[in-house]
Parts: C-alpha cells; structure tokens; sequence
C-alpha cells in the first residue's frame, strides 16, 4: 500500500483498541486485543514475553488488525477498520514502545510497564497490504 488516508491514520492514532489476528498452527485464528501505535507507514505493538501471538508470526506472518472508530455513517453503521497485512518480529524496544502508548492509551501521566527493569521484549512491525471496513478509507 502506498500511502495510508489521513482518517485511517487518525483512528490507528487514537486510544481504539486493536484486535489482532494471528495464524495457529492448525489454521484456525487467534486474537488478542493490543495497543496499535503507527511508524510511518507501519503498524507496531509492542510485546514483554513470547507469546503465542508471537510464534504464529514467526511462522505465518500473514495478520490482520481490526479496530472500532466512534463515528456512525449516513447508513448508521458504527465505522470501524481492517488492515491486512504482514508482520516481522523486531527484537526489543517493547518496553519504551509501550510507554509511549500508554499516554494514549491510559493517559499523560502514567508510568508502564510497572515493573521494575523490564524485559527487552518483542516489537511486531506490520506491513499494510490493504484496508477495508467501513469509512472513508474504503470509498
């Protein structure tokens, strides 16, 4: 995808959580709710420990990403977006990620994680492909 629409970009900005799907091994999906920060064109979440999220992506970086906006349409149809797309596990950085997330996400004055030395953890970095959901990135 070239060039992500402003309106996109503005709700993957915001504190809307993200559901993230993931590959099992056996086909069938699996899905976590993470916080979504954008790095340029890329979609990032940051991750403290392995996860099973983790070691889908290690195998099938296929993953799609959906989020719930709070406009409703002129059909009133609450408008939410898809993003498709593929990830890559970036080692570290999850800690210092997560913090600038959580201003958004629990506000402007929050420590996170609230642990003492944290774990370098895992950041996913995900390529966009496509969109779609209802709104005006999908006219």
């Amino acid at each position: 995808m070239s060039s992500m629409p402003a309106a996109a970009r503005a709700l993957l900005d915001s504190d809307a959580l993200a559901h993230l799907v993931t590959l099992n091994r056996d086909g069938s999906p699996q899905v976590s709710v993470v916080w979504v920060g954008l790095e340029g064109e890329e979609l990032v979440t940051g991750h403290l420990r392995q996860q099973q999220k983790l070691r889908n992506v290690a195998r099938d970086p296929r993953v799609v990403v959906s989020l719930e906006g709070t406009r409703t349409n002129e059909h009133g149809l609450r408008e939410y977006l898809v993003v498709h797309g593929r990830a890559r596990i970036e080692e570290g950085g999850a800690a210092e990620h997560l913090q600038r997330l959580a201003y958004t996400y629990i506000g402007p004055d929050v420590v996170f994680p609230r642990i003492e030395n944290p774990p370098p953890g895992y950041r996913l970095r995900i390529t966009v492909e496509r969109l779609g959901g209802v709104g005006p990135w999908n006219e």
